[in-house]
């Protein structure tokens, strides 16, 4: 028997599953993050969302700036490598957006919670320090065998999971290599998986990998054909990740008018991600290896 495909374009998978208001897992650990749904939702005009992950990248300060967010949940925010978010840095100082501020191993811990379906997990960490009791809410609780107090970490269960990965099949079950940091934790947690992939396999090729499969198809929602989705972070054995374009973003989000001019060329300007690619020399296309990336997408 086949299992009935759910490749869809990314458009349509935005549309349908990505409802204004939604709590959104972003995969990806500086590697395979989903760049092309980002931008898909940028472009739709989605409203009210609230983006979580442990360790954030660029793509939160774009969503920020493009208006499409209204509380950030992190273990770290900023442009990996080079600096700050300055997106973000404007919008919480004026009060357009909340936040909450956790460690990159208490957002792992959230997500594993609401992945086992319990409430929350009890571990020997924030204690101390000032980031419990400030934006998050951390409860003591005693160890019914030892008598030792530990936090408790409430479970976070997104709405939705934005991931990419290198490849899956039509039925949706999505193969991932390399490193993932929370991308398994997220997308497991959440209600519905949306991903986007570098190329879709026959279920055949599946099979005889069965330990890449990271998601099942049962629990994905969508999975849309979308070549150099993760540009400018990288995907292992595909293409390398664009270090020049996080630096020169670093200059362009300083400002909020270079900050609008690049939303306007590079993402609501551009009618899909062969259009995104094309903004860039070939020379630096060739050199990362997404050269014949600005094909055909479902």
């Amino acid at each position: 028997m086949t299992a009935p495909s759910k490749l869809v374009s990314l458009p349509e998978a935005i549309r349908n599953h990505l409802p204004d208001g939604s709590t959104v897992f972003i995969g990806g650990f500086g590697h395979a993050v989903p760049f092309a749904s980002a931008h898909e939702f940028i472009r739709q005009g989605k409203k009210k969302l609230t983006l979580c992950r442990a360790g954030t990248d660029i793509l939160f300060d774009q969503a920020i700036a493009a208006g499409c967010v209204s509380k950030v949940i992190f273990g770290y925010i900023g442009n990996p490598g080079v600096g700050l978010a300055h997106s973000f840095s404007r919008a919480l100082a004026e009060g357009r957006i909340e936040m909450e501020e956790w460690t990159n191993f208490s957002m792992v811990l959230r997500l594993h919670a609401a992945r086992l379906g319990v409430p929350f997990l009890p571990a020997d960490i924030l204690k101390a320090g000032d980031i419990a009791g400030g934006s998050i809410d951390v409860r003591p609780v005693t160890c019914p065998y030892t008598g030792k107090l530990l936090s408790a970490i409430p479970a976070l269960k997104p709405d939705v999971a934005l991931i990419h990965a290198q490849r899956a099949d039509e039925a949706g079950n999505i193969q991932f290599w390399g490193i993932d940091g929370d991308t398994r934790e997220g997308a497991l947690a959440s209600d519905t998986v949306i991903a986007t992939v570098e190329e879709i396999v026959p279920t055949e090729t599946i099979r005889k990998s069965p330990e890449r499969t990271m998601i099942p198809a049962h629990r994905v929602a969508s999975v849309s054909l979308v070549p150099g989705g993760a540009h400018p972070s990288y995907v292992q054995d595909y293409y390398g990740r664009d270090d020049a374009h996080f630096a020169e973003y670093d200059k362009i989000s300083r400002k909020p008018e270079t900050m609008d001019a690049y939303l306007e060329s590079h993402i609501r300007g551009v009618a899909d991600r062969a259009a995104y690619l094309k903004l860039f020399e070939p020379a630096r296309i060739e050199a990362l290896g997404l050269a014949g990336k600005a094909g055909s997408a479902a």
